[in-house]
């Protein structure tokens, strides 16, 4: 077993639901997590598919759910973005890119096979210093609030079950394998180093 808390990175696309959901939760069960989004914007639904509300990563929860409460209360409350930007707000004040932080992590879990590719070329980009393992697993979940829910209760079972090893190194690839089989979702899993 780890003789500290697993660090723990949560990202997605934006840094809004999925990682934001399962930031909540991982940390409500104590673990040291972050929570990150690889686009070069944060993308939230807006009044069309085609019309999304586009915001700087510098942009903070409070600025954005003040945005769309100026624009369209009625819509926003309806489609569950402003409850889920109250939530965010009180995580922490503003989304962040993976990309900006040179934290280390013992585990880096993301949402979608190309936010998974894009934390893999950043990662293999940074200069090895300690060669510190950092694993690298994605589960897809889709964008929305059930799902997000449900892929963040999946992420802290599987924290949960990391932490509890004896060997994480040795007992890694047995354990995600079990949680294809446990949650019929293919996993992808990488080692990187720092």
């Amino acid at each position: 077993m780890p003789s500290h808390p697993l660090r723990v990175a949560v990202v997605c696309s934006s840094n809004q639901n999925r990682s934001m959901e399962a930031h909540s939760i991982l940390s409500k069960r104590g673990f040291d997590v972050r929570s990150f989004g690889t686009g070069s914007h944060v993308k939230l639904p807006g009044p069309a598919p085609d019309k999304p509300n586009v915001y700087d990563f510098k942009t903070t929860y409070v600025q954005m759910y003040n945005d769309l409460v100026r624009k369209d209360k009625e819509l926003y409350t309806q489609n569950g973005i402003l409850h889920m930007l109250d939530r965010n707000k009180r995580i922490k004040s503003k989304p962040e890119r993976f990309q900006n932080c040179k934290d280390k992590f013992d585990l880096v879990i993301t949402c979608e096979e190309r936010v998974y590719d894009q934390v893999l070329e950043d990662l293999s980009s940074r200069e090895q210093e300690t060669l510190q393992p950092v694993h690298v697993i994605n589960v897809d979940i889709q964008d929305n609030h059930e799902e997000a829910t449900l892929g963040a209760f999946l992420i802290c079972e599987l924290c949960q079950c990391i932490q509890h090893t004896d060997d994480m190194e040795d007992e890694m690839d047995e354990l995600i394998q079990e949680f294809e089989e446990k949650s019929n979702r293919p996993f992808l899993h990488t080692v990187c180093f720092y």
